[in-house]
């Protein structure tokens, strides 16, 4: 029987350390702690050349349960649709009108944050409702 792994999600970012902090606030994960000798990230980067600095960050769930996310910085924009996203699970068991506020409610949330609203898809006989959002840099992610 081949081992389980564990996996981390990478985005490709402009900047790391923003995109980290959304992530942060949406999932309830927090920034592993800084390298040994620095009290801080923000005493981390300051002590790195400027062109080394925001080239990327992490979040972990702080249960230890969920995959770690990796923001890295890399040269060009975002110019296409994800292949894949993540489904934030905020309705899981709420079905019709329950659910539907569920939704809504968390979107309300996130866009003060910086995430914007996209397309709303009602429940149909084979899925339930969800909401799509993108990040603070454009990312795709589903309200679920």
């Amino acid at each position: 029987m081949p081992s389980i792994k564990q996996v981390q999600i990478t985005f490709d970012c402009e900047s790391p350390r923003r995109v980290a902090r959304f992530w942060c606030e949406v999932l309830g994960y927090v920034e592993p702690p800084p390298p040994e000798g620095f009290a801080t990230w923000g005493e981390h980067e300051r002590s790195l050349p400027p062109e080394e600095r925001d080239t990327w960050a992490a979040c972990v769930d702080p249960s230890g349960v969920g995959p770690r996310l990796y923001f890295q910085r890399v040269p060009e924009g975002k110019s296409v649709k994800n292949r894949v996203h993540l489904d934030v699970r905020v309705g899981t068991g709420l079905v019709g009108e329950e659910r539907l506020a569920a939704l809504e409610a968390e979107c309300a949330r996130l866009i003060p944050l910086g995430a914007v609203r996209g397309q709303l898809l009602l429940a149909d006989e084979e899925n339930e409702s969800c909401l799509g959002m993108q990040d603070v840099e454009g990312n795709e992610f589903c309200l679920d």
